[in-house]
């Protein structure tokens, strides 16, 4: 490009050099809808001349068909590739970019502006170093500009520009300049950011933008550029100790044994000593081993594999750390969540948590409150909606290694994915461990399990009804347990309105009370399974979900799904309580059928229409299931 053109003339091998060791700075913008980031970004590449003469051919044809500034070049088709955002003039997915100055490259991010979209917002943010916030300086501080700047926050990202844009639609006034500045300054007060450049631009004119604007001679600071090339960000890189996630055991021969990942914080070199978490085991670097040569030290974000002196067993997983600053390991957190799916986060659920090398299962124990974004005031909540941030507990099924994520952005970072359609639903940052359960691990008794069911002469095992309202499940259970209980069997039935006057008496029946019901039900039928005896659960349990969760409580063979299949206005008919008719008048809310969903099951151990078999016949079919499989030897 022009700005290299001496020093690539006059020493090739030195202008190779400053390449090679330039800085670099990963940057995102972000703002309301139309506050002019792809503007600013499209700017930023053109008057540095980084736009290639076919690229910016291409975006003059494509200014005349989809542009938004008349005859004029649209610098916001540089960044906004898609083609349904050049249709609606707007950004949805994360655009990025890289280009290079004489001075730093830069990776930039540009993000979505509207609120739907702030789920693809939070992930260009996750890998920033600094956040340009745009603010149109007609409408100054806006909902969606205190969303983002919590959600930067919260992400770690210290260093804030505030691009106070389109001055030229406010006749370039110093004293609405002032007054954004200030309102910003004080809602972020308490956001934590270490450094806030706020910077009045015209991102469509230039103003500001890589030269200093002829319009604001007021404005003495920096230009958008100049502080991006300037700007230190060392203090952001953790070096108190190396992390290197193991992504693979890297074994291609039997000569070859190396470990695999991407360096997460620190640095390390071949005779360094290193401790592995969990195992605790030690060793020292052999060899750093990368495509091009072995390398004498190795870097945060940089890709390796390492070679040990000693052979110790590392898996997928695992964390090979320095000595002096090993990760912990815990299996309960506070964390604060950024909540991305249109269905509702409901504690209790059974999600898969994934970290850096590492998946497991994982429920939100007690979500503590949700963050306002108007104000960083806490409100209670049950649930977490599209968009929200809020703060929980979590539980997971097995330790996990990790920093906090102040400590550690990589390595205190995960995100949930939902079990039944994969979707990632939520995106979180580990705040601390609750060090207190981590201690509390299942006690092994001298009589378990196979002792109280020989004594019993049964095999311990839940049959867990399920079925919509007026469906039949308690009657059929009943029945069941009468003939099981007739057998000399050891039995126990948890009925839906039997435990909603002890144990569940503080539950309503919204879908976040209905998943912590079946989640409690689901622990206490295990609790007796463990105790022998065969379980009886009557319960609507509507989501697919949470019994699923229950079913992974036990042991293979110990969870039988009866599915009482009803139709809807078949049970409907036999509504003795008169519940079906309250729910349609809307006197009964949340009403499974009505107003509230019912996952039927798919793939259920036993299935029984009654529209066809009598409640009789439907018990005898249930019982013979179990003299045929072994259940009553």
């Amino acid at each position: 490009m022009s700005h290299h053109d001496n020093l690539i003339t006059t020493d090739i091998l030195g202008y190779l050099d400053a390449q090679e060791n330039k800085s670099f700075l990963r940057f995102i913008t972000c703002g309301s809808v139309d506050d002019g980031k792809s503007t600013l970004i499209g700017r930023l590449l053109y008057d540095s001349k980084l736009i290639y003469e076919d690229q910016l051919a291409s975006i003059e044809k494509e200014s005349k068909k989809s542009g938004t500034q008349g005859d004029k070049i649209d610098l916001a088709l540089l960044v906004d590739g898609l083609a349904a955002e050049r249709e609606q003039g707007i950004t949805i997915d994360v655009a990025y970019r890289f280009f290079s100055t004489d001075k730093r490259k830069f990776i930039v991010a540009d993000t979505p502006g509207h609120e739907q979209y702030t789920r693809n917002m939070a992930t260009g943010a996750s890998t920033a170093d600094l956040a340009i916030l745009l603010i149109d300086a007609r409408h100054g501080v806006q909902v969606q500009t205190r969303r983002h700047s919590h959600i930067v926050s919260l992400l770690g990202i210290k260093h804030i520009v505030v691009a106070i844009n389109k001055m030229d639609l406010v006749d370039f006034s110093q004293k609405t300049f002032n007054e954004i500045e200030e309102d910003f300054r004080t809602f972020s007060s308490d956001l934590g950011f270490e450094d806030i450049r706020c910077i009045p631009v015209s991102a469509l004119n230039g103003d500001n933008i890589t030269i200093p604007s002829n319009h604001m001679s007021w404005y003495h600071g920096p230009c958008v550029l100049e502080y991006l090339e300037n700007i230190d960000i060392s203090a952001n890189l953790n070096t108190d100790g190396f992390r290197l996630p193991v992504q693979w055991v890297n074994r291609p021969n039997h000569d070859f044994r190396g470990f695999s990942g991407t360096v997460a914080a620190g640095t390390i070199s071949p005779g360094d000593e290193i401790i592995v978490i969990p195992s605790g085991k030690r060793s020292r670097i052999k060899d750093i081993v990368t495509m091009g040569a072995n390398l004498q030290r190795a870097r945060k974000d940089q890709a390796i594999t390492v070679t040990l002196m000693d052979e110790i067993d590392i898996s997928r997983g695992d964390f090979i750390c320095g000595v002096d600053h090993p990760a912990e390991q815990s299996d309960q957190f506070q964390a604060s969540i950024i909540w991305m799916s249109e269905n509702k986060l409901l504690p209790g659920r059974s999600y898969m948590l994934k970290t850096t090398n590492k998946t497991v299962s994982a429920s939100i124990t007690d979500l503590k409150y949700t963050i306002n974004v108007n104000d960083l005031s806490h409100d209670a909540a049950k649930t977490l909606k599209l968009n929200e941030v809020g703060v929980c507990n979590l539980s997971l099924e097995q330790a996990i290694t990790f920093d906090t994520f102040a400590n550690n952005r990589q390595t205190g970072c995960f995100i949930l994915i939902d079990r039944q359609s994969n979707e990632t639903v939520g995106a979180g940052m580990l705040n601390f461990s609750l060090r207190r359960a981590s201690n509390v691990v299942w006690q092994n008794l001298e009589i378990g399990k196979p002792q109280r069911a020989d004594q019993k002469h049964q095999r311990p095992v839940v049959l867990w009804f399920t079925g919509l309202s007026g469906s039949g499940k308690s009657t059929i259970a009943s029945l069941v347990e009468k003939k099981l209980f007739d057998l000399n069997r050891h039995t126990y039935t948890l009925d839906g309105d039997n435990v909603r006057h002890g144990l569940n008496k503080d539950l309503g029946f919204t879908d976040a009370d209905r998943v912590e019901n079946i989640r409690r039900i689901g622990e206490i039928a295990k609790l007796m399974v463990d105790a022998g005896l065969m379980v009886l659960t009557s319960f609507i349990s509507p989501f697919r979900a949470e019994r699923q969760m229950a079913r992974r409580l036990f042991d293979s063979g110990e969870f039988i799904e009866v599915f009482i299949n009803t139709p809807l206005d078949v049970a409907e008919s036999r509504d003795v309580k008169g519940l079906y008719a309250k729910a349609r008048r809307g006197e009964i809310k949340n009403f499974t059928g009505i107003d509230s969903e019912y996952h039927a099951p798919t793939e259920a151990e036993i299935e029984i229409n009654t529209v066809e078999q009598t409640a009789e016949q439907a018990a005898e079919k249930i019982v013979t299931y179990l003299k045929n499989n072994g259940y009553l030897n």
